[in-house]
């Protein structure tokens, strides 16, 4: 008789790498409740030794913790790049148990009193700022997680946790459901006319994966779906008016209706939410997720109101400093020769010139550039220039400009005032160059090397690709994967960046050396069609920056202490600043340049083109931050003021916010909130801010790059080597406000952030 061996668990195996190419939906639920029965014997025996000192209590609390962290973000990580019925249900299943078993972690008496006595310890002025940290953070995590309830109060505090994790996981489902359902198929090629060839290769190929066989790019039929890439290039380029507006209702009202329909989960979220916030004896749901940040809800309210200010003025008052057509630029050129410089490295003011008030002149390669130019009298503001400018072109909506025409006007406007079309960039952006380019960046500022690592990693796509960073003696230090494209079939939209393990001494895989830290970076850009390369637009690009920023952080970490290593441990209003700074360097000349080579030719970026990139920053600068205005302030109103079943909707109020934050209000029937995931599915509750509050630091801290001078190569490699050994290295192991003092030399300032906008006079005259 056949001895029948059960199949070894991946997901409870001693890995180095997370074997994402074989764990299935069946490995989930005896995967999780095995690995939660051990981790709970491991927590009985902690709180049965446990002692004031790191070996007996964070040592072991880390091991705990990793463990569950590592299992539990691989299963969701899967969810999230290739989702399916199976796993999802899996998933639900056992979540309930996997909260629990955080809960008890979470209330641990045993655990908190042990970090408590350690706090009132002699041993306390011993202790590194890192571990003092640590303990500082688990005895507010342990408050905030209910350990100082009284037994009623708790057990009602663990039931809304319970469902609150059910209901944002429902959330999420409908929003990636009711994305994937959408679709528009096209036949006659009419009614897609002005999508670019990239965009019209996309949609037949999508037509191709979903029965239409015989899909070209230029005779169809074609498949237009509510993922970024389709979406964006509809809203931007499609000649067919109709088409924009019926995408833009889809896209606005998704899971607003039906069995996905997230109203009513929405408003019992911000229940239970405002419910957990009065056992823990606060008086609102932003006190809470504002407890473990840099900001307050009056600084967050005071930054977004001073931004608000300077955008709207930007946006619609025309009293902002405004970048002037690149025309304009080149009548300089014509009187004025300066030494050649490889960057913008200095600026001159030139107060009062006529109509010119604080004039910028930078200076670029024997060419002087305007930035941040024209000031009041000179332009309209952006609407009214949309309006003047849609009416000479003979459009019949001139006068009616709704959401659906701004997108694709701004994109007309962009072009003819600076002769871009972003369209016919894509080839100068094709994504192994930019990667290589990229990763060359990386190694001036931070003195690192990448390569690829393919094979050594298993993947759960074959797009994906597994990247080596090696420090500059040649050892490896950290690995991350890359998965680039969309796939609306099965992975959510957005981009975002996650730790797979995080750098630990006490997790040494050889008992020496720390344990070395992987990273994830998920984009989703645009695919390759046929035999042509990821052909990205420059948002693309900045995305992928952005993305690497966060990545750099935990990667480059020097933090031997796990619990505040990377990316743990920091206050959430700041770990957008190193992937915003990273963003910066896209307009930096020697970095566009080497990005920008045509695939097929070599070609580089001709010097005007680009030049014409860094005039065209500003542009709708003011429009773009009233949308991020908009979304953070709603968020904060929404867990601050917000009474569920009380007279004002949900959406009342975010009616009531636009008129403050949007030029063109919000439809009646705008549904946006339904798919707001950041906050309702995210770690972004009551801390959406955190962008624009980050943006500060970003902006300030790529300022000191830009006094020391752009162009001075060794300038720019001494202030990286700060920027790693500060804001990179220090992780949560010290307060962020004192790691910026650390590297900057003072506190953060918003002017950089309003200079970088072109809305510093606007703020200047509020």
């Amino acid at each position: 008789m056949a001895t029948i061996v059960d199949e070894p668990n991946p997901l409870l195996q001693d890995f180095e790498f997370p074997p994402f190419d074989v764990v299935e939906d069946k490995h989930v639920r005896p995967g999780i409740r095995a690995l939660l029965k051990n981790l709970e014997s491991d927590l009985e025996q902690l709180e049965r030794t446990v002692e004031p000192s790191w070996p007996k209590l964070v040592e072991p609390l880390e091991k705990i913790t990793d463990q569950l962290t590592i299992v539990w973000s691989m299963i969701n990580h899967l969810k999230a790049v290739k989702d399916s019925p199976e796993l999802r249900a899996a998933i639900e299943e056992v979540q309930p148990e996997k909260v629990k078993f955080l809960l008890r972690l979470g209330q641990s008496k045993p655990i908190y009193d042990a970090f408590k006595a350690i706090q009132d310890s002699p041993q306390w002025s011993s202790l590194s700022d890192a571990q003092r940290r640590i303990v500082e953070s688990q005895i507010k995590e342990a408050v905030l997680n209910g350990v100082a309830l009284d037994d009623d109060k708790r057990e009602q505090f663990n039931k809304i946790e319970q469902e609150l994790e059910r209901l944002s996981q429902k959330f999420e489902e409908n929003v990636l459901d009711a994305t994937k359902k959408f679709e528009k198929l096209i036949t006659d090629k009419k009614d897609i006319e002005g999508l670019p060839a990239t965009s019209l290769g996309l949609a037949a190929q999508t037509a191709a994966s979903r029965g239409h066989a015989d899909a070209t790019a230029e005779n169809g039929p074609w498949i237009i779906t509510l993922d970024a890439p389709s979406f964006m290039s509809v809203m931007q380029h499609a000649t067919n008016r109709g088409l924009r507006e019926e995408i833009y209702r889809a896209y606005v009202t998704r899971a607003s209706s039906g069995d996905l329909n997230n109203t009513a989960i929405i408003d019992e979220i911000l229940k239970l939410r405002m419910e957990k916030a009065k056992l823990l004896n606060y008086n609102n749901y932003a006190e809470v997720s504002m407890a473990t940040k840099m900001a307050t809800v009056e600084k967050a309210e005071e930054l977004l109101e001073k931004l608000r200010i300077a955008s709207w003025d930007a946006a619609v008052q025309g009293q902002s400093s405004r970048t002037c057509p690149v025309y304009n630029i080149f009548l300089y050129t014509t009187f004025i020769t300066m030494p050649s410089q490889t960057f913008c490295s200095q600026f001159l003011r030139v107060p009062n010139v006529g109509n010119w008030a604080n004039l910028k002149i930078f200076r670029c390669n024997g060419i002087l550039i305007l930035s941040e130019s024209c000031t009041t009298g000179w332009f309209n503001g952006y609407m009214e220039d949309l309006k003047i400018f849609s009416k000479n072109q003979g459009a019949v909506e001139a006068h009616d400009l709704t959401h659906w025409d701004t997108s694709f006007w701004a994109e007309r406007l962009r072009e003819s005032k600076y002769d871009i079309n972003e369209e016919e960039l894509r080839p100068f952006f094709s994504l192994p160059m930019v990667m290589d380019s990229l990763f060359n960046l990386a190694k001036t500022l931070f003195g690192i090397d990448i390569e690829p690592a393919d094979g050594l990693a298993p993947v759960w796509n074959n797009d994906v690709k597994f990247y080596r960073v090696k420090d500059s003696l040649g050892s490896p230090i950290a690995y991350f994967y890359f998965d680039p494209y969309s796939r609306p079939s099965e992975k959510r939209g957005g981009a975002w960046m996650d730790e797979v393990v995080s750098r630990s001494r006490v997790l040494s895989r050889n008992g020496t050396a720390p344990r070395l830290p992987i990273a994830h970076m998920v984009c989703n850009q645009t695919p390759p069609v046929g035999d042509k390369p990821s052909l990205m637009t420059f948002r693309e690009v900045e995305t992928v920056f952005h993305e690497f920023g966060h990545a750099l952080q935990h990667m480059l970490t020097m933090q031997d202490e796990g619990l505040v290593a990377g990316i743990r441990g920091i206050e959430w209003d700041a770990v957008e600043l190193p992937s915003q700074f990273m963003e910066n360097w896209c307009y930096h000349r020697e970095t566009l340049m080497g990005i920008a080579k045509h695939y097929e030719t070599g070609e580089s970026l001709p010097e005007e083109v680009y030049l014409k990139l860094l005039a065209a920053r500003t542009f709708r600068a003011g429009s773009l931050s009233l949308r991020q205005l908009r979304f953070a302030s709603l968020d904060l109103e929404l867990h601050t003021k917000y009474k569920p079943g009380a007279s004002e909707s949900i959406y009342d109020v975010d009616q009531r916010v636009s008129r403050k934050t949007q030029v063109i209000p919000p439809l009646p029937e705008d549904r946006f909130l339904c798919g707001f995931s950041h906050i309702f599915a995210g770690g972004y509750a009551a801390g959406y801010y955190s962008y624009k509050w980050a943006e500060v630091l970003s902006a300030d801290a790529f300022s000191a790059f830009e006094d020391a001078g752009l162009d001075n190569g060794k300038a720019v490699q001494e202030i990286g080597h700060k920027f790693r050994e500060t804001i990179l290295a220090l992780g949560g192991g010290k307060a962020p406000l004192e790691v910026f003092v650390e590297f900057r030399g003072r506190e953060p300032s918003p002017e950089a952030l309003l200079r970088h906008n072109g809305l510093l006079s606007a703020t200047a005259s509020a």
